[in-house]
């Protein structure tokens, strides 16, 4: 059993996945549902795991997780204001954003010669990856689980052995003839 979270990683998350959502949107996963706009139809960065994307030490970017989630609100706020746009406050600011709020702000930190730029492209990156190569997970694993971006860019489970077999070749055509030395397992001898 996990424990509860504190208000101050409640607010982080639900931040970061309206971030994570606004990279590659999806549906609403539950009635009532604020981190995730429900712009799109069918299961987004959010659902692929984007937030435990995040918080694989191997990514680099965890341990500035609380300062970017304080800065995107910071961001939001200020952004709000320039609009004439109210903010419900129930929620983190960046969070309370309408999608097309939230896209246009994402769209202006990430563009050239902004000053932060680098920062939340990389945090774009990340989210994209948690979608499309599920990085925090072992391939066949993530298949297993039903992991919805690699299922709808088409992966395939692999042989009952774990190992992929492509019968059908990638170019409609045998490219090279396997070298006499490979070894079972299809490494170079």
């Amino acid at each position: 059993m996990q424990p509860e979270a504190t208000e101050e990683e409640r607010v982080m998350n639900m931040t970061l996945e309206a971030y994570a959502d606004t990279i590659v949107p999806g549906e609403k996963r539950f009635d009532g549902d604020r981190a995730v706009a429900g712009a799109a139809p069918g299961p987004g960065s959010v659902a692929a795991g984007a937030l435990e994307l995040l918080n694989f030490d191997a990514t680099g970017v965890t341990a500035g997780l609380p300062y970017l989630a304080q800065s995107l609100n910071d961001h939001a706020k200020a952004y709000a204001g320039e609009v004439e746009l109210e903010l419900d406050h129930d929620v983190p600011p960046f969070v309370a954003l309408p999608y097309e709020h939230r896209r246009e702000l994402v769209h202006r930190l990430t563009t050239p010669g902004h000053p932060e730029k680098d920062g939340w492209v990389s945090l774009a990156l990340f989210c994209n990856m948690a979608f499309d190569s599920a990085a925090h997970k072992h391939t066949a694993e993530a298949i297993r689980e039903g992991h919805p971006g690699l299922l709808a860019l088409g992966y395939q489970a692999p042989d009952a052995d774990g190992f992929w077999r492509f019968p059908k070749y990638g170019y409609g055509r045998k490219l090279a003839e396997l070298h006499p030395d490979t070894t079972p397992s299809g490494s170079p001898a």
